[in-house]
């Protein structure tokens, strides 16, 4: 395997939300560190006490499959009867270190470096999402006056109605 270091923008591309969480899942992983899966699964297991629940998990048949269908890159896996590990952004830095390799560790700087960029692009969406909301309820509520003054004017803009004379007495 190649030992040069992948584009953080590719690292980007292989970070998926599954469960609510940024992960990787582990062939994109070991090829990014420049290992078989294999390998890096085994020093998963190896070293389990170092791997808890919020570090990596096994996804479930159906996960695997809409991850399959979702993501071309991972056709692979659609054949295969293992389900893949997914590892956060903590496991891919534990596995970096399990795995003990001067590459590893290297790219796992680029790792940590892509999830974190994706954290700062999901706080800018998600603060202009609160400002459109803010500015939506704004303009609502303008809206409704704009309407009260245009309904006036209206009224205001009517003619005079022509006092009728009375018939009779």
């Amino acid at each position: 395997m190649s030992k040069q270091i992948i584009p953080l923008e590719q690292i980007k591309q292989t970070i998926l939300v599954i469960k609510k969480k940024k992960v990787i899942i582990d062939s994109d992983l070991a090829l990014i560190y420049g290992t078989s899966t294999k390998h890096l699964n085994q020093s998963v297991r190896r070293n389990s006490g170092r791997f808890p629940a919020d570090f990596v998990f096994q996804l479930t048949a159906d996960e695997k499959n809409e991850v399959v269908t979702n993501c071309d890159h991972l056709g692979k896996l659609k054949y295969s009867s293992y389900l893949p590990f997914a590892f956060t952004e903590h496991g891919a830095l534990m596995a970096a270190s399990v795995l003990n390799t001067d590459h590893a560790i290297q790219v796992s700087v680029f790792v940590i470096r892509a999830f974190v960029k994706l954290r700062e692009i999901a706080s800018t969406h998600k603060e202009m999402e609160n400002k459109l909301t803010e500015l939506e309820n704004r303009v609502g509520k303008h809206d409704k006056a704009i309407l009260q003054l245009i309904e006036a004017i209206k009224q205001l803009m009517k003619p005079p109605e022509k006092a009728r004379r009375k018939i009779g007495f």
